[in-house]
């Protein structure tokens, strides 16, 4: 265990990771940062719903050893330092840990705290359960059908980004760079020249717009996918999907445009699938294929190949070729998939990134676990969040599964109009740590907190973001809907 400067653990176990699982003592020590703005509030309420149900679920046999660290303006103003080396050695040390929300000030130079802890400790997935509870008010008409685990990518794509400024020289660089070595796509960079400049300026005076000097500045941006980036995230994903039966991992992509990246996402995904879990899955194409051939026996490779893609006959010969064999890999996995029993696999699709926006909203039962890159991941769990009464209410985990550690989160902001007002939802924070618990295999007081959350919302008593929109609410403190939870377990 590292030495600490400015904080002392409490008396408890530390948690370990054996041959892939956690070890947890029945008193394990668990780091947390109460946050800034609403931060106190929420902590003080979650803490006390995070005891009672361990308390009520396990009769006293184990508990939490709480230990305080320090991040955001807390520590700042205590020790001057916005995350101290002590905070990130009681996370390393102890692998679990909690936080609530973190300002990140404004101003060069300071990254992100949250970006910062998941990056250090290389926490690469960044888990979003999605779910509804009964009463909550809602913009969609089935908030019901949302029932979705998010697994976004943690450490690349924008999160990983390189960047250069307008007008920089490092940005000259990049463009001239591009111009000398890649011809082609520099002239995807549209207004990377003078003359391309002079060229727009041009058609906006023959239509009456005044002369000017034209600004050719471009900002350059760059982001990394990589296959082993991929395959620990669709690795973990599957293994999540298959330990909890669900019915379909997605993977979400922007592929069609950003083949060598979003693409590769999505090919990367799905060797992944076939590579480690063959048996326990199977491809959507391999189910219309395995489909086709149960409803008709005789039916030919080929034949089968214009089932599944309609626009066979435009295709050349090496494309047909391609889509044939395709079909007769897939048919090669009748002993352990045809007859039907396809249909008890773990189905692996993709769909695009723009049409599962609409979808989650259109057909949300269709989306069950999703895989994802890091910014569709970002769209999709607020998307999905809006559905089930906001992130007020959603939880995030961020885990790296390899090494055990993990920090559980609130989603949102701080909120700091509200601080010290003992008004705001606590549910994030607290649904974080219903994650938190499933984590360590405590699931008996998991559901405790699920069942405290559902029957307090259920009963209409709630604080005062549900109870404006909700008809006959009463409406609840902070810390009171704490206390309705507690009472309800």
């Amino acid at each position: 265990m590292g030495a600490f400067k400015h904080v002392t653990p409490p008396d408890g176990g530390c948690i370990s990771i054996k041959h892939g699982k956690l070890d947890v003592p029945d008193h394990p020590v668990i780091p947390y940062i109460e946050g800034d703005g609403t931060g106190p509030d929420i902590w003080r309420a979650s803490q006390r719903v995070f005891d009672a149900a361990v308390a009520k679920a396990y009769g006293g046999k184990k508990r939490i050893a709480w230990f305080e660290v320090l991040a955001g303006e807390k520590s700042f103003n205590k020790l001057g330092e916005w995350l101290p080396d002590d905070t990130l050695e009681a996370f390393r040390a102890y692998l679990v840990g909690i936080k609530g929300p973190l300002t990140t000030p404004v101003g060069g130079g300071i990254r992100s705290l949250n970006v910062a802890l998941r990056q250090i400790l290389d926490l690469y997935v960044c888990l979003r359960p999605v779910r509804y509870f009964s009463g909550v008010p809602s913009p969609v008409k089935k908030p019901e059908d949302v029932d979705t685990v998010i697994f976004r990518e943690n450490t690349e794509d924008i999160y990983a980004g390189i960047e250069y400024a307008a007008g920089t020289e490092d940005s000259r660089k990049i463009l001239d760079f591009l111009a000398k070595e890649f011809p082609k796509e520099f002239k995807k960079v549209r207004f990377g020249t003078q003359a391309a400049a002079d060229g727009w300026q041009k058609q906006l005076e023959g239509i009456g717009a005044p002369a000017r000097k034209v600004n050719v500045e471009v900002g350059i941006g760059f982001k990394p996918a990589s296959y082993l980036g991929t395959e620990r995230l669709v690795h973990s994903a599957i293994e999540y999907a298959l330990a909890r039966k669900r019915r379909s991992l997605t993977l979400v992509h922007k592929g069609n445009i950003m083949k060598f990246t979003e693409g590769a996402f999505r090919e990367w995904g799905y060797k992944v699938a076939t590579d480690f879990f063959r048996d326990k899955v199977v491809t959507e194409r391999e189910s219309w294929i395995l489909g086709n051939k149960e409803k008709n026996p005789g039916i030919s490779a080929e034949q089968n190949a214009k089932e599944i893609d309609p626009g066979y006959d435009m295709m050349t010969p090496e494309q047909r070729k391609k889509v044939v064999q395709e079909v007769e890999a897939a048919l090669k996995l009748w002993a352990t998939h045809g007859d039907g029993k396809w249909k008890q696999k773990l189905m692996v699709r993709d769909t695009i990134a723009d049409i599962t926006l609409q979808q989650v909203l259109t057909r949300a039962k269709e989306f069950d676990v999703i895989a994802t890159m890091n910014l569709n991941g970002d769209y999709l769990s607020d998307a999905l969040a809006a559905q089930v009464g906001g992130i007020g209410i959603a939880p995030g985990g961020n885990i790296n599964y390899v090494t055990g550690h993990a920090i559980f989160e609130a989603t949102h902001g701080t909120a700091p109009k509200y601080a010290n007002q003992d008004k705001v939802n606590p549910g994030s924070v607290i649904l974080s740590g219903e994650m938190m618990f499933r984590h360590l295999g405590w699931n008996e007081a998991a559901d405790l907190v699920i069942k405290g959350m559902d029957r307090a919302i259920a009963n209409k008593t709630v604080t005062y973001d549900f109870h404006r929109l909700m008809e006959g609410a009463k409406l609840l403190k902070c810390s009171e809907f704490a206390t309705a939870m507690i009472d309800n377990m």
